[in-house]
């Protein structure tokens, strides 16, 4: 179980490095998405209001919060 926790901050931190692509970035989003889990959706959020990412990112991470809030009913 603490693998997950420590696979979250690495996806974290890559999608919200602004030194890699915007791929990479991207795909990190869709990865913490699939985690599905509390801590993935509120990170999804804080992702979402980072205004330093691009606002397809923003919008990406804001769709895979719904996601987990609709796979959850």
């Amino acid at each position: 179980m603490s693998e997950r926790p420590n696979e979250l901050k690495k996806l974290i931190a890559i999608a919200s490095d602004q030194e890699l692509s915007a791929e990479l970035r991207t795909k990190a989003i869709d990865l913490i998405g699939n985690i599905g889990s509390r801590d993935a959706f509120l990170a999804l959020l804080d992702l979402a209001a980072n205004e330093k990412l691009v606002s397809e990112e923003r919008d990406l991470a804001l769709k895979r919060a719904r996601e987990i809030i609709k796979s959850s009913r």
